[in-house]
């Protein structure tokens, strides 16, 4: 389906993604590499809530919208990730799409779930039944209007519903925005002569020089494939954001504010310590974000997400509602079934023998059975500490009783 561009900026960054499909991963013949936990829906609602989802009903399959998919690689971990899932996939480039889709053919992807990838701009998407889950990663700051896209997104959010977003921030791009006017004042373009000329450019500087220095030594993996390269410094339209403009812009919407997707980023005890820690951390939460992004220019992205109307918090502080709680793995860790793992930041992870024995105690025994039913041999206290062990190692999800939210 192509509708009608609704953005003025839809043609041109059409064009530039038909030249350079983006991003440029290379296609792969089965499940795609590794994992990214915000896009597996029950690892993200778990992080926002401290629970998993209700279950639906057996027929109602969990509806997600993949917006600006580009080359299909978020699209190809969300089929993955979410088996049975209903998926629609939207981009504004041909070009982008027909690599979408040959990637979830040969990844199997479009075999995991109901699948389907459509050329439309997230902004035309009137008629389509609410989503339980919206990702749209790198899209919005590409509008010409980007409110526009974020409202659109909006109402199509169910309550109850997650949008996780991803936006570039000004303080990290320093050095690229500075490359992109220099490439624009000696007119390059955004076709393959530009992306000869900015390689060239970077090749040219001095090894010293601060612009060449961070492109080699922050950017040069990311910007190997051409499309990438011609994403982050030809892009023909581009918004970045400092913190208080994104919440300006987050509340021109009538969504809530869950959190950053990266909390590690934005905790001063990444920076500080000792009395200016203590200082910092009796300011406000906003004001904490606000004093690691001066602290930190090297930021160079957002990403949070948003519900909604109020997402209920469940803490299991209570041992009764933790007994009765219903678990699962964490499907997003790698080298499992073993106890060094990496886990879902990709960070290293070693079980203790007794989170390991009660992960797999959880799979044996199937979804409806409650911790306090394990088959262990255990005391009470001996596997309420492993299970709040690995509930904060965001190894285990837990689900209430009768699938509900309220626990705490």
């Amino acid at each position: 389906m192509t509708q009608v561009p609704a953005d003025a900026a839809t043609p041109v960054v059409s064009a530039f993604y038909d030249r350079f499909p983006y991003p440029g991963d290379p296609l792969e013949d089965g499940p795609p590499p590794g994992y990214n936990w915000r896009w597996c829906v029950d690892a993200a609602l778990a992080f926002c809530t401290g629970s998993l989802p209700p279950r639906g009903p057996a027929a109602e399959s969990l509806r997600i919208l993949d917006a600006g998919c580009g080359t299909g690689v978020s699209s190809d971990y969300l089929a993955h990730l979410n088996p049975g899932s209903e998926l629609l996939a939207v981009d504004i480039s041909a070009g982008a799409l027909a690599v979408a889709r040959e990637r979830l053919r040969r990844s199997g992807g479009d075999q995991r779930s109901a699948v389907r990838i459509e050329q439309r701009s997230l902004l035309d998407l009137a008629g389509e039944d609410p989503f339980d889950y919206i990702n749209s990663v790198g899209v919005l700051h590409h509008l010409r209007q980007p409110q526009a896209g974020l409202a659109s997104l909006a109402a199509l959010l169910k309550p109850g519903g997650v949008l996780h977003l991803f936006l570039y921030a000004d303080g990290g791009r320093w050095e690229i925005h500075r490359s992109q006017r220099a490439l624009a004042l000696l007119a390059v373009g955004t076709g393959m002569e530009g992306l000869r000329l900015g390689r060239q450019l970077f090749d040219m500087l001095p090894e010293s020089n601060r612009l060449a220095r961070h492109q080699r030594e922050r950017w040069a993996i990311d910007t190997a494939a051409d499309a990438n390269f011609a994403d982050m410094y030809l892009h023909p339209q581009e918004t970045s954001y400092n913190l208080a403009s994104l919440f300006a812009f987050v509340e021109s919407v009538d969504l809530d504010f869950v959190g950053f997707s990266n909390p590690q980023i934005w905790d001063p005890a990444r920076l500080l310590k000792g009395e200016l820690l203590e200082r910092a951390r009796a300011l406000p939460q906003r004001q904490q974000w606000q004093l690691v992004e001066e602290l930190d220019p090297d930021i160079s992205h957002f990403e949070f997400f948003l519900s909604r109307g109020p997402l209920a918090q469940t803490n299991w502080q209570a041992d009764d509602a933790l007994l009765a709680a219903q678990g699962r793995r964490n499907p997003c860790l790698w080298g499992w079934p073993g106890t060094a793992l990496l886990d879902s930041d990709m960070a290293p992870l070693d079980l203790s023998a007794e989170g390991f024995t009660l992960l797999q105690a959880l799979e044996a025994a199937g979804p409806d059975t409650a911790l306090g039913q394990l088959p262990l041999g255990w005391s009470e206290s001996q596997l309420l500490a492993a299970a709040r062990t690995l509930l904060g190692q965001r190894v285990l999800l837990l689900r209430p009783p009768g699938g509900g939210a309220g626990a705490t």
